[in-house]
């Protein structure tokens, strides 16, 4: 008579074969693929006919390929769509050992009033239906791992809704003086700024169009909560700043990347220089300003723009500090009453050695970055020139008047306007008049003004330096910018 029982185990799978049974399926689920994210990347050109070309070619060059490539060119009077349509159709590359497939389209939008905002809306509608957007200038080359650094922070943590690369400027191809002396400036600036949201636990204030990743769920959500019909607005002259504020405000992070790096261009006219930064401060200041500016409602206490508010605090000590070390020193001197002090050395020298500090934390560092730090008066040529866009934006915004700072940068990029000599003129008018009121006193009156106005500046600049000094010892924590 037969045991069912032994007859149920005779036939079950013993030993190796269910060990066989087992490797399997465990082979089967491991060769299931895995989900990749895809990425639509949108790069919005205007008469960009000298650098779309090496764009692509970056882009082409990524070890993460973007999964599809949207050139929208908009108000263009040049070559940019002919040159960038040679690079339209599929492209396959293989990377370690991995086949990847991207196509680039060419959209040639005509004239489109909102400009750079209306070509970021048009090539958001192309990729919506991505995982990521990868926004791109069309003036803007990346490192090859950029993007693949980008795609694996913003994969590592749900709650990041985007994520800025470290800019730079590629200096290689810079000649003439002053052209060369502005774009060092320019590094210095970004490097400083790169550094500040590194050690704020990679909080990225602003998540700059030339060259970051958002997470399309983020875009959506922020559109929602401010009643958008597109992630990008145009009442805003910092549009960038704006959906970073919104980005957050909807509940997710905007951070800067570890080390996906990528070269912007820089402005190497000071007309140039004075209109884009003219720009950026007008259009910073419009959103910490309390209350409703047309369209644009002011966020003061949002915390995207704390660093917004401690730059311009920190731009009036500047400007404050060094009109009145001049008066005073021109006023001391016309009297025969300056007496020189070796401690006046301390405050120079913590500049000389804070400019250093940031150059050494420059991953692409050159002799000129140095020098322009040892130096001292590079670094404070440019401090004052950067003093002239910080007073020319206050005033615009204060006289309330409307201005249209995005023409006026595509005017002075074209090399019109002379707005940006007006701080210049103004300063020495306004020293023409101290030295007239000056001599008109007695010099009794003088030598009280000397009397308290020189130690009001050595606590002012005693307080500056030893900010300096707390951001010259402050732990880097190993980032390079």
């Amino acid at each position: 008579m037969t045991n069912t029982d032994d007859r149920y185990v005779n036939s079950a799978p013993v030993g190796s074969e269910l060990d066989q049974l087992t490797s399997d399926f465990i082979a089967s689920v491991e060769s299931l693929p895995e989900y990749r994210p895809t990425i639509g990347c949108v790069i919005p050109a205007y008469n960009e006919a000298e650098s779309i070309a090496q764009v692509l070619e970056s882009l082409l060059a990524q070890t993460r390929l973007p999964d599809i490539i949207h050139v929208v060119v908009n108000n263009t009077t040049d070559d940019t769509v002919k040159i960038a349509s040679e690079f339209a159709g599929p492209h396959i590359r293989e990377i370690n050992g991995e086949e990847q497939f991207t196509e680039i389209y060419v959209h040639d939008i005509g004239k489109n009033r909102d400009k750079k905002v209306g070509a970021l809306n048009y090539g958001y509608t192309l990729v919506e239906g991505c995982d990521y957007l990868l926004g791109v200038d069309g003036d803007t080359t990346a490192d090859a791992t950029a993007v693949e650094y980008l795609e694996a922070e913003i994969n590592s943590d749900t709650r990041i809704g985007g994520i800025s690369a470290i800019f730079s400027i590629d200096d290689t191809v810079i000649s003439g003086l002053i052209p060369q002396f502005l774009i060092t400036g320019q590094r210095t600036q970004f490097a400083a700024f790169n550094m500040q949201n590194m050690l704020r636990g990679r909080n990225m204030a602003v998540l700059g169009g030339q060259f970051s990743i958002f997470a399309v769920k983020a875009l959506r959500k922020a559109m929602e909560d401010n009643h958008q019909s597109t992630p990008w607005v145009k009442d805003s002259e910092v549009e960038d700043s704006l959906l970073s504020l919104q980005i957050k405000s909807a509940g997710f992070l905007t951070k800067i990347s570890a080390q996906a790096r990528a070269d912007v261009g820089g402005m190497t006219t000071l007309r140039g220089l004075d209109a884009q930064q003219v720009k950026w401060n007008f259009g910073a200041i419009e959103l910490m300003w309390p209350g409703q500016r047309g369209d644009t409602k002011g966020q003061p206490f949002h915390p995207n723009l704390r660093l917004r508010w401690l730059e311009n605090f920190s731009m009036l000590v500047n400007g404050f500090t060094r009109l009145m070390f001049l008066v005073l020193l021109v006023s001391s001197l016309s009297i025969g009453a300056f007496v020189f002090s070796p401690i006046w050395l301390i405050p120079p020298l913590a500049a000389i050695g804070l400019n250093l500090r940031i150059a050494m934390s420059m991953k692409k560092r050159n002799s000129k970055d140095i020098l322009f730090a040892l130096l001292l008066f590079p670094a404070e040529i440019y401090m004052i020139v950067r003093l002239g866009h910080f007073f020319r934006a206050w005033t615009k915004f204060l006289s309330r008047k409307q201005v249209d700072n995005w023409a006026a940068q595509a005017k002075a990029e074209r090399g019109s306007g002379n707005g940006y000599l007006a701080p210049m003129l103004i300063a020495v008018l306004v020293l023409a008049l101290i030295v007239f009121a000056w001599f008109q006193l007695d010099v009794i009156t003088q030598s009280t003004i000397l009397w308290i106005g020189w130690p009001i500046l050595g606590v002012i600049t005693g307080i500056q330096t030893l900010t300096m000094m707390s951001k010259l010892f402050q732990r880097h924590r190993g980032y390079k910018v």
